[in-house]
């Protein structure tokens, strides 16, 4: 029976719950099927309706198990005695692509004509990849046969005619008369080995379920070895090879004892970005975003991206990267970064290249987020607004490189990926590289993941896979080409998988051949990718041994020059620049305010429009109650004006003055608990409405909210790349709960706190951070406040400034969150900032604010004093932050005592040493100053009584 389960190929009728029209869908039919049709007449009926059996399936199904096997070899595939039922396209799957126009009546016709050669052509495709020779540096035996790619597996003789005409795309078939070439199967044989099984490219989308995107592909890539590289084309790769190695060298003899993470063994990269840049500019590309890590970094720079090799050797001198009057702590050259107008073919496109951490792969997001930054910028694609049915990007590309161990390793390219379509995140595709040296630090692959390739992960968003030979310069460059049309044609991911070797282990200072001593030993014996390159140009008499020493001496002449000159060389500015100009670092001498207020009047009518919709709108009736009529009372009032609502008006007063904001997170549209609503969504047709959107006729800044998929690291990543990209644009990330941002901890750390300090790369970035224990244990209830301030710069001798890394917040009043929200757009400089955000303050009656809280001459306090007190009568001042100044209200209240100030922190840092020490000298008489403590748990009951009881007894 597996004989028979591995031919036929059925298809099952099958019906969408919303939709009462039939959907084919292929089905291979499995034992329990033949079991159930066998058990009943019943069964037997219900199969019958729901498939279209051949007659003979009809028969060998009806057969009993010791009848089968008495005739199973009269049903074997192998001799043809019972030939496979053909693979018929049925009327659905046929209707829609006669209907795109992805294929033609006669190709179907051909394709059901000669159903066992095009299941033959189509096992090519699947299988293919699995027999190519695309590792330079293989050590595996030959691929077992598999019996899919034997042309007798299907009845099929060597010597059998066949029409191919709508079963290969090969030019070797084409012909002015198309639909009566015939060839035979031996010929047919011959042609897929060397299009899906050759040396120097393999490809992998038979998993792609859309039907278009497999034709274009199988049409393309079975045509794709008849592109022709000109001589003029070829000598300029081989100079960018010849360079590459001899910068390398260069870099071995006079650092000798530097971490280069150099390019040898895969220098063929370069190729890929000579063609790429070439593609973007034809198509009037502006914009390319790269997400690159260490490997051959510094190479591509100094060759490509225009960037002076003075700069890389003052710093490897001991100098800075930056200019004499930078604050910033500088970085390891592996990690410089690039932003640079390049001239290609006579037009100018962009190319920057995002920092580097050492976290591997953590640049990804950020690349993502940065170049959908750009198209906001840019009202590109979707943001199009004279053409809203631009969906895609026609400016800005994102391209990631990745390791082939990372890449398989790090969960933030799953996140990656999972992300890359959704809306809000979607950047219309992202052209991917796997830079495949086939080894982790000392880890092979084998041990380095439970897949076969480096890039199956691809396979969960259905994106393409070339796998190409890094020894193949010009069959990269080509796949490049392919792989840069499908990404345009469809907006969609694709993967490069290029295999190459790192020639000198992790870095130049590793002995590779301590753990991996038979790879070693082959490339240690082979010669390098330049140096075939230009051996193969030299034997076909188109670039001479002669003209290729000379590239090399020349620019190793021109490197030892950039050496000498780097001693006088001076770095220019790179931060501050274009749209990010109009700002400046922050004052180190003393921290500023900023008016952040605004007439009431204005902030009513933000306020109303936060919770309009039309008329024809069909608004949730509970919703509509506790949302929106309540907002609209406290707004008249001016009274009793809520968490939510102060944000409503700090988000619609930034839009009104013409900032774009965007609100991040999982479930930020209504919030985590239910208090935002942002969005509203029509009871009957599930249609989504953002009422501030509508602000000053819908003319004001856009707010964009983001509800994200299940991930901190990918999201986080893509936010602050967002906002290290556009000053202008406020970005705000809410973690469902504040330890959510645990999973977030690599870019926290490498991109957010500290990246103003190394690279000078300021960012607004918000963090919202629900935090409390609220007597729910200890899981979703610190959003681990020590944590933050232990990354954080404060002075501990010595009062802060704003130059500080971040600013940390507990506000306790919505106002107090107003006001630092719209701080974050006001100020002239810019400061991430982390808020301890409130859970059971959201709906706290004690916890709101009234109008002359927002109005002009109103500022973010860094501390609130006690105003209910007489100074000379406190004879105790209680230090607290959060939400505990509440609990201690109630309890003085209470109790009745008058002699207790109670002083709040709301800042953090920077923190409000003078403006505490102002405050404490109005208190002479008072002695002592307890301050509060929490706990979670079982006996958080009798804690939260503690801590409102014991600093009154002090």
């Amino acid at each position: 029976m597996e004989n028979i389960r591995s031919c036929l190929t059925v298809y099952r009728k099958s019906y969408s719950d919303d939709n009462e029209n039939a959907v084919d869908r292929q089905h291979t039919y499995d034992s329990a099927t033949i079991r159930e049709y066998r058990r009943n007449e019943h069964g037997r009926a219900l199969i019958d309706a729901t498939y279209d059996w051949p007659d003979t399936i009809i028969a060998l199904f009806s057969l009993s198990s010791t009848e089968y096997s008495s005739r199973e070899e009269d049903f074997t595939c192998n001799h043809a005695k019972f030939p496979p039922p053909s693979i018929i396209l049925k009327e659905t799957e046929e209707k829609q692509q006669l209907r795109a126009g992805v294929i033609s009546e006669e190709v179907l016709q051909s394709r059901n004509a000669q159903s066992n050669v095009y299941r033959w052509v189509e096992a090519y495709r699947k299988h293919g990849h699995k027999f190519a020779n695309v590792n330079p540096i293989s050590i595996k035996g030959p691929q077992s046969p598999l019996d899919e790619l034997n042309p007798a597996f299907y009845g099929l003789e060597a010597k059998e005619n066949v029409k191919p005409q709508g079963l290969l795309n090969a030019p070797e078939l084409e012909t002015t008369t198309a639909t009566t070439t015939t060839t035979t199967v031996d010929v047919l044989e011959l042609l897929l080995k060397q299009i899906y099984c050759g040396n120097a490219v393999s490809a992998e989308f038979a998993y792609i379920e859309n039907l278009e995107e497999r034709e274009w592909l199988s049409k393309h890539f079975e045509q794709l070895k008849t592109r022709s590289v000109s001589n003029d084309v070829r000598k300029q790769i081989a100079e960018l090879l010849i360079k590459s190695q001899a910068w390398d060298n260069f870099m071995a003899i006079k650092f000798p004892t530097v971490k280069r993470y150099g390019g040898e063994g895969a220098e063929t990269l370069l190729a890929f970005f000579w063609q790429l840049l070439r593609d973007c500019v034809q198509v009037d590309l502006t914009h390319i975003v790269v997400a690159m890590s260490h490997r051959g970094r510094t190479a591509l720079q100094t060759i490509m991206l225009n960037m002076r090799p003075a700069k890389i050797f003052r710093k490897l001198k001991g100098e800075s990267e930056f200019p004499k009057d930078c604050q910033a702590m500088s970085d390891v050259i592996s990690h410089f970064h690039t932003s640079e107008d390049l001239e290609i073919d006579g037009k100018t496109i962009h190319f920057n290249m995002v920092r580097n951490p050492s976290h591997l792969e953590s640049g990804n997001p950020v690349s993502m987020g940065k170049t959908r930054s750009k198209q906001q910028t840019l009202k590109d694609g979707a943001f199009n607004d004279d053409n809203p049915l631009m969906e895609f990007s026609s400016k800005v590309l994102n391209v990631i490189l990745h390791g082939d161990a990372a890449f398989a390793g790090q969960g933030v390219n799953q996140e990656c990926l999972n992300m890359a379509y959704v809306p809000h995140y979607d950047i219309g595709g992202s052209l991917h590289v796997l830079i495949n040296n086939q080894v982790g630090f000392t880890t092979p692959g084998e041990r380095g993941r439970s897949t076969d390739y480096a890039s199956d992960l691809a396979k969960t968003i259905q994106a393409p896979v070339f796998h190409v030979n890094g020894d193949d310069p010009e069959m990269l460059m080509q796949v490049t080409k392919l792989a840069f049309d499908y990404q345009r044609q469809f907006r969609k991911d694709i993967f490069i998988d290029l295999n190459c070797f790192r020639r000198w282990g992790h870095n130049e200072l590793d002995d590779p051949t301590f753990t991996n001593p038979l790879v070693y030993k082959i490339i240690h014996t082979r010669k390098s990718i330049p140096d075939l390159y230009t051996e193969k140009l030299a034997n076909e008499s188109i670039l001479t041994t002669e003209q290729a020493l000379k590239i090399r001496t020349d620019y190793l002449e021109y490197l030892n020059a950039e050496l000498i000159a780097a001693s006088e060389y001076e770095p220019e500015p790179s931060y501050f620049q274009k749209q990010w100009q109009h700002l400046t670092t922050a004052s180190s001498d003393c921290v500023t305010y900023w008016d952040t207020g605004l007439d009431y009047a204005l902030l009513n009518y933000i306020g109303q429009q936060s919770v309009s919709y039309p008329d024809n709108f069909k608004i949730h009736p509970h919703l509509k109650k506790i949302h929106v009529d309540a907002r609209r009372n406290k707004l008249n009032a001016g009274e009793k004006i809520d968490w939510s609502t102060a944000e409503a008006l700090a988000i619609g007063s930034l839009m009104y003055q013409g900032n774009n904001v965007r609100l991040s997170g999982e479930d930020v549209g209504r919030g985590t608990f239910s208090h935002r609503h942002a969005m509203l969504i029509d009871q009957h047709d599930n249609e989504m409405y953002i009422p501030l959107n509508d602000l000053k006729g819908g003319l004001g800044g856009k707010l964009e909210i983001a509800n994200s998929i299940l991930s901190e690291e990918a999201v986080l990543g893509f936010e602050y790349g967002m906002a290290i990209d556009n000053p202008d644009n406020l970005i705000i990330w809410e973690a469902q709960f504040g330890d959510f941002a645990n999973g977030a901890q690599i870019i926290i750390d490498n991109f957010i706190i500290s990246g103003e300090t190394k690279w000078m790369d300021s960012n607004a970035l918000v963090m919202l951070l629900p935090h409390g224990y609220d007597g729910a244990a200890s899981e979703h209830s610190s959003c681990r406040i020590e944590r933050f301030l232990q990354l954080c710069d404060s002075k501990e001798t010595d009062s802060d400034g704003d130059h500080v890394n971040i600013n940390i917040v507990n506000p306790t009043t919505p106002a107090q969150y107003y006001h630092v929200l719209r701080r974050q757009m006001l100020r002239n400089f810019r400061k991430p900032l982390i808020v301890v955000a409130p859970k059971i303050l959201l709906r706290l009656p004690a916890a709101t604010s009234t109008h002359i809280d927002f109005q002009p001459g109103t500022k973010f306090e860094n501390l609130l004093p006690d105003v209910t007190v007489q100074p000379n009568d406190v004879q105790r001042v209680i230090l607290c932050s959060g939400k505990h100044y509440y609990a201690l209200a109630d309890e003085r209240k209470a109790k009745q005592i008058n002699n207790s100030a109670i002083i709040r922190l709301e800042s953090l840092c920077p923190f409000p040493l003078l403006e505490l020490q102002e405050q404490l000298a109005k208190y002479r008489n008072a002695k002592k100053a307890p301050t509060s403590a929490t706990g979670v748990g079982k006996i958080h009951k009798q804690e939260a009584e503690d801590v409102v009881r014991r600093p009154f007894q002090l």
